[in-house]
């Protein structure tokens, strides 16, 4: 169909069924799969785990069919595999507008606005976008200033067209090894909202998608620097998924957190079952 009949992309999104970002729970669950779009392949030990599409695509289809799932994050690539797999129907679709910044390069921090704009989603008639601001202050280039200032205007740009944007912030600092990492302490993430709450000529039409904190203990403090309604960052999972359950089923009882975005922990669970683990994130809402 790609090949023959590229328009069914436009006609898929223009007869596609929407619904409200919030349904009548009030409560948002969107799985993600932005990963692929910014070379970040790897779960847990396989550095290619993400890298099969088909495969992807069967886990996200599986994900959406689910009792409480409401929508996918995604960049064009694989939200349009899903319009014209027909996947998307009565769901909450968000798309993925900056990564440039690829996973590992030295310019991580330059993370330039390469996938959807907001006139894009808009004529997509998508729900949301999402964007990505790490921002490292010892930062020797102009990666970080370029991708705040860029980060600016993608939320006044979301707001001319009254659409929400799930800004998603981390204090960073480069490690000895050049890696960059993102700062999970409480200080740090409050610091990060409190800076993704400015951005831009209004914050009507902003959400935060935060990380939990490495002492989930502190969640109630982190999420006081802001009024801006949240959706937790799901991350990685490692081995210990019931514990991760547990940090999530806390922050999830905080008055702005409205919800979960998670993707390789779901999609790509240690046990392989995906509806379990899907189902399991659900329960916690």
């Amino acid at each position: 169909m790609r090949a023959r009949r590229p328009g069914a992309v436009a006609e898929a999104a223009a007869r596609r069924r929407r619904r409200p970002l919030l349904g009548d729970s009030g409560r948002l669950m969107i799985i993600a799969a932005d990963h692929p779009a910014r070379g970040a392949l790897r779960v847990g030990a396989d550095p290619l785990a993400m890298a099969d599409r088909a495969d992807l695509l069967e886990r996200l289809c599986l994900a959406l069919s689910r009792p409480g799932v409401d929508g996918v994050l995604g960049t064009a690539d694989v939200l349009e595999d899903l319009l014209l797999l027909g996947a998307l129907e009565d769901k909450v679709v968000v798309g993925s507008m900056n990564r440039g910044g690829l996973a590992g390069a030295a310019f991580e921090t330059d993370d330039r606005f390469t996938g959807y704009r907001a006139q894009d989603l808009a004529a997509a008639s998508f729900d949301a976008g999402k964007l990505l601001l790490r921002v490292d202050y010892a930062d020797p280039g102009p990666g970080s200033a370029a991708t705040l200032l860029s980060a600016a205007r993608a939320v006044d740009a979301m707001a001319a067209h009254r659409l929400p944007v799930f800004v998603e912030p981390f204090i960073c600092r480069r490690e000895a090894d050049g890696r960059l990492r993102s700062d999970l302490s409480a200080a740090a993430v409050v610091r990060s909202i409190t800076i993704a709450s400015g951005l831009g000529g209004t914050s009507a039409y902003t959400w935060l998608k935060v990380p939990v904190t490495r002492d989930p203990e502190e969640m109630a403090r982190v999420m006081a620097a802001s009024t801006l309604p949240a959706v937790l960052l799901g991350g990685e999972v490692g081995d210990d998924q019931e514990g991760t359950y547990e940090k999530w089923r806390g922050a999830l009882r905080l008055p702005t957190v409205q919800g979960l975005v998670a993707g390789r922990s779901l999609l790509y669970p240690a046990d392989g079952d995906v509806a379990k683990a899907v189902d399991t994130a659900v329960g916690l809402l």
